[in-house]
């Protein structure tokens, strides 16, 4: 399939993962509106970028329901309903482990990893169900389908309640010509590693995963013909296990 001209919404989009999947997407001649709670790391990203057009860019907290709408309202008015929406919008925290988590980090966390995501997705399908088609793409992780200590209890379930999520919205939603992936990266070289307990040495993170390895698998995911849906995809560096 052709994207260009789609319209494309990527939560999470000032930096990371987010940032790579909308950079990817522009290049391919979307329309592509990047959003995120942090005004400066948005307009960086919007400066840095080189696509044509150009990115488009509002803040928005997406574990804020109003918020959310607002964000849709401003969408339709600049690119139209989204075409393509791209959630990748999460946090962690330092403190992770159950001993020392914080409980309002678990609400955090929960609220922007997983409910920030039924938020827009919930915003999005009502155009998609009308115009019988639709691309969502929910960035998850290794951590949401296998529980590790090193993402931490809330981190993980917050991830394992995006993966049925999505699972279960796109068995819901196939029938309406809507495709649902979930995409779990594992180690990927982004700002959410500042909040690992320990400092990441430069030698590990030399071997990870890059945003742009995500961002190429998603714009791949998105060519396919509408006969064709990939419910999941798995991606790690070479030295990290996943059975």
């Amino acid at each position: 399939m052709q994207l260009n001209d789609k319209a494309v919404l990527v939560t999470g989009g000032g930096s990371g993962i987010g940032l790579g999947v909308a950079e990817a997407f522009a290049r391919e001649g979307c329309r592509v509106a990047i959003a995120g709670r942090n005004q400066q790391r948005l307009e960086e990203a919007v400066a840095g970028s080189d696509g044509n057009p150009p990115l488009l860019a509002r803040p928005c907290d997406v574990s804020d329901r109003k918020d959310v709408e607002r964000l849709f309202a401003w969408l339709g008015e600049q690119l139209g309903p989204p075409d393509i929406l791209v959630n990748s919008a999460g946090i962690n925290v330092a403190k992770r482990a159950i001993g020392e988590l914080d409980p309002a980090d678990w609400d955090r966390m929960m609220a922007i990893n997983n409910t920030g995501a039924f938020n827009c997705i919930q915003a999005a399908l009502p155009a998609m169900r009308q115009r019988k088609s639709g691309l969502i793409v929910n960035i998850s992780s290794i951590a949401g389908k296998r529980a590790m200590k090193l993402g931490g209890v809330a981190y993980c379930a917050s991830k394992f309640a995006m993966t049925a999520m999505g699972t279960t919205i796109g068995l819901e939603e196939r029938a309406n010509g809507i495709h649902v992936t979930n995409v779990y990266p594992g180690e990927v070289n982004t700002p959410i590693l500042a909040q690992r307990p320990t400092p990441v040495p430069p030698e590990k993170l030399a071997q990870m995963l890059m945003p742009e390895d995500i961002a190429a698998c998603v714009v791949t995911i998105a060519k396919l013909p509408p006969r064709a849906l990939v419910p999941e995809l798995v991606i790690t560096p070479l030295y990290q296990e996943y059975a």
